[in-house]
């Protein structure tokens, strides 16, 4: 399938590219801290080798969907901070905005910097009327994240042997946001 988004965006601070194996000790890094996944698919960490099949995972989604979730990469120090992006495997409620950022990189913005450019290119360039990100109702650092880039509370369902709040974004109210 042909890209329906750009593989490239950019913030003031990040620039958002695709996955690359070379990532994969950066990333297995990520996602092998418990307090960054707790509240990431069932909350567990990956081992190396779960992580290769994540990225694995993220690169044949962008070949699927024509998108995907991007690597955030830092402009200042060329760090690999997480990923961010858009996100709708089978079954899942619709695209979501969707993100993982190392602990040590919490609280400078990055989160909701990134989603927001995601966001934007959701809009751009797919034919949506609604994005998604779904939230464990205790991550209130996501929660914070996803009212930042406009999002708000729509409903609750289960998902992963828990309940995930619903937050959306209609593309009537991101146009009206624009204006």
């Amino acid at each position: 399938m042909a890209l329906l988004v750009p593989e490239l965006l950019d913030t003031p601070r990040l620039r958002l590219r695709p996955f690359a194996e070379d990532d994969l000790d950066a990333f297995a890094a990520i996602t092998a801290d418990a307090q960054t996944m707790r509240f990431i698919g069932e909350g567990v960490t990956a081992d190396r080798m779960l992580t290769w099949r994540w990225l694995a995972t993220t690169i044949g989604h962008w070949q699927m969907r024509g998108y995907g979730p991007w690597a955030v990469e830092e402009k200042a120090s060329g760090a690999l901070l997480g990923r961010v992006g858009l996100w709708r495997p089978e079954g899942w409620p619709g695209v979501e905005v969707m993100w993982t950022i190392r602990r040590s990189s919490w609280g400078r913005g990055f989160a909701p910097e990134a989603a927001a450019v995601a966001r934007d290119a959701a809009f751009e360039h797919l034919p949506l009327d609604r994005l998604c990100s779904l939230i464990v109702p205790e991550n209130t650092a996501s929660i914070r994240v996803a009212e930042k880039i406009g999002e708000s509370h729509s409903h609750d369902m289960p998902m992963f042997g828990t309940t995930v709040g619903v937050y959306t974004l209609d593309r009537a109210d991101w146009k009206r946001s624009r204006a």
